[in-house]
């Protein structure tokens, strides 16, 4: 039998083999690339341009300002998505293709699909070197596309259009795999875009990629389970995993079954609702007065779908119980078995079932104890979100407080870098699993707007705030740009504090004495301690074509901020805030993050930040 073809460019059958790819998961089908962003340029314009403009009606073109915006905005739609959906980008060669390396590291390093399209160098090489080829004297076949190695987990490069056929099956392999995805590279050399091949019909047929729940090991669940029955007092703390597997309500039964309190990571937040009586917050160096507390009594900590980052663990520090012992329900082998943790291997929902019915019956023996350090935690972050006088600059703490007042619980909030993320973690109140989507894998700077237009492309039914400092929104405000074009109502608030507020604490903390993190003029002694610089962030947004409200105080913030969420286009709204409450204890640090500090300084700042540096240190243990 003749096994039928279909002759297109290597172009068009992968626009068309991306069309045709689902993914299913409990029984909901999906498509898994659901756009495509793009800037076209000569390396990919006649190739993939024309293969989407031929197909715009089974691939959405979506048109970028700036290529790792295109991947920010790609990653939070694929967040949106629980990761069962997510975008493509394309970029010309060169320059197009190296501004893709930070966002992929951002999505490798949160386990984020995203598809990357860069175009690169002839295959054919009939000229060598073209237009923006970078040339290396010991290796012919590198291109600056290698640069996207490192921060992919599935990278390839198509030098013919009979190579697509295995590369595109093992990048969507990549792409809806729980444990392996992040950035997948393909690397398209711009004559083989357009290069004409006999297409089996079969590869362009619709495939359904199911993502199926690992369940436990009966062994593994086993010694978890009798872990937990043996502890006094035992901890919960929930990761991003919980959120990706649609795991909150086993969470929750779990807990309401065992009285097991439950921390949360960044990008756990929202696990439990905030009011749930077991829901202690924040946990690390970011984390509530509760949650540490709990977390330096825990003799058993049960890590759920958390990598253990240094800010969770606040740098070896927070778990100082001689005796504790670590238990991980995760997907990925590599975060179950760290802090030498009992390894359960499974999907956070199929684990946390099953586990609830192992422990049938049991009740934590000290189920409620942290009912008195909760209640005060509560009382904290009232008394440091309120803004009891209207006519006042918010503090950024009081921007919070009214910020809760106004969103609704479906609501988005987006963040990922500044002083934002650590007030944030402590001070917001989730009250939908999906409200919180604070980037703190990566922490990159420019993640927040483009960001925000890709979870209002997932959830066109949601009101989305980004959350953006000054510092951040000028390093990539570009898509704002975009949001105009396509009519993606986003409400970015921009907050203006004249630099760079979380590193110049940092630096004050460490003997740095916020050198170089002020947006001031230079002064006579060489600092940048002068008058702040005299720019204007909402005209410069209204000139990207938003409609923007500016708010000078407590009542003026709270008018706009609902103004903007009753607008019907993208509107943004411009606050300066007033300086921190230095009373404030919610906003203290209530553990320890490991930042080196200078072992030799003549200045006094320095000096005395290592001392205390050295005694933090001590602290620090290996769990084993």
């Amino acid at each position: 039998m003749t096994r039928r073809t279909v002759r297109l460019t290597t172009a068009q059958a992968l626009v068309r083999f991306l069309a045709a790819q689902y993914t299913e998961r409990d029984g909901e089908r999906r498509r898994l690339i659901t756009a495509t962003w793009g800037i076209l340029g000569h390396g990919n314009v006649a190739g993939l341009g024309q293969a989407l403009l031929e197909s715009a009606a089974e691939m959405p073109y979506l048109q970028g300002r700036n290529e790792q915006a295109m991947v920010h905005a790609a990653v939070g739609y694929a967040r949106q998505s629980d990761r069962l959906s997510t975008h493509a980008v394309t970029t010309s060669i060169g320059p197009g293709a190296t501004n893709l390396v930070t966002g992929a590291a951002l999505a490798t390093v949160n386990r984020l699909p995203v598809l990357l399209l860069p175009g690169d160098v002839f295959a054919t090489r009939p000229a060598d070197p073209v237009l923006q080829q970078l040339e290396t004297p010991w290796a012919g076949d590198l291109s600056v596309n290698d640069t996207l190695r490192p921060v992919s987990r599935w990278f390839d490069r198509i030098w013919r259009p009979e190579m697509l056929i295995q590369s595109a099956l093992q990048a969507v392999r990549v792409l809806t795999d729980p444990v392996d995805t992040g950035a997948v590279t393909l690397a398209l050399p711009q004559d083989v875009q357009a290069e004409a091949y006999d297409w089996p019909a079969d590869f362009l047929a619709d495939r359904v990629w199911r993502v199926r729940r690992p369940q436990p090991d009966p062994v593994d669940l086993a010694a978890a389970a009798d872990a937990v029955r043996a502890a006094r007092r035992p901890l919960i703390v929930a990761g991003g995993g919980v959120h990706h597997s649609a795991a909150e309500q086993a969470l929750r039964e779990l807990v309401d079954a065992t009285g097991i309190p439950v921390a949360e990571t960044q990008a756990g937040k929202g696990s439990l609702p905030w009011d749930h009586p077991a829901a202690l917050g924040a946990v690390g160096h970011t984390g509530t007065t509760a949650a540490n507390r709990a977390a330096a009594r825990a003799d058993l900590v049960l890590g759920v779908g958390t990598r253990w980052t240094d800010f969770t663990t606040a740098s070896a520090t927070l778990f100082a119980e001689p005796d504790v012992r670590f238990a991980n329900l995760n997907i990925a082998p590599a975060d179950a078995c760290k802090l030498a943790g009992l390894p359960v291997v499974a999907d956070a929902r199929a684990a946390l079932t099953a586990l609830t019915a192992a422990l049938h019956g049991h009740r934590a023996a000290s189920a409620g104890e942290h009912a008195q350090d909760l209640a005060a935690w509560h009382r904290a972050v009232d008394a440091a979100t309120a803004a009891p006088d209207p006519a006042a600059r918010p503090t950024q703490a009081q921007l919070i407080g009214v910020l809760q007042e106004v969103l609704h619980p479906r609501d988005v909030l987006v963040n990922a870098a500044g002083s934002l993320p650590g007030d944030l973690h402590k001070l917001w109140r989730s009250r939908d699993r999906r409200q919180y989507h604070l980037e703190y894998g990566y922490s990159c700077m420019g993640y927040e707007i483009p960001a925000a237009i890709g979870v209002r492309l997932a959830a066109p039914d949601r009101e989305v705030f980004a959350l953006v400092g000054d510092g951040t929104y000028l390093m990539l405000p570009t898509e704002l740009v975009t949001a105009v074009q396509e009519g993606v109502k986003i409400i970015p608030v921009l907050v203006q504090n004249h630099g760079y507020a979380s590193i110049g604490g940092l630096s004050e903390s460490v003997g740095g004495e916020r050198y170089g993190t002020a947006y001031r003029f230079r002064a006579a002694d060489g600092g940048y301690t002068g008058a702040p610089l005299p720019v204007d962030l909402a005209a410069n947004m209204a000139s990207l074509g938003l409609d923007v409200l500016r708010a000078d105080t407590v009542a003026g913030l709270r008018d706009a901020l609902r103004a903007a969420r009753a607008a019907v286009r993208p509107t943004a709204v411009h606050v300066e805030t007033a300086p921190p409450d230095p009373a404030a204890e919610a906003l203290a640090p209530h553990a320890w993050w490991d930042v080196a500090v200078a072992e030799t300084a003549t200045r006094p700042a320095a000096v005395d930040a290592r001392k205390q540096y050295e005694t933090r240190k001590q602290a620090q243990r290996h769990h084993l």
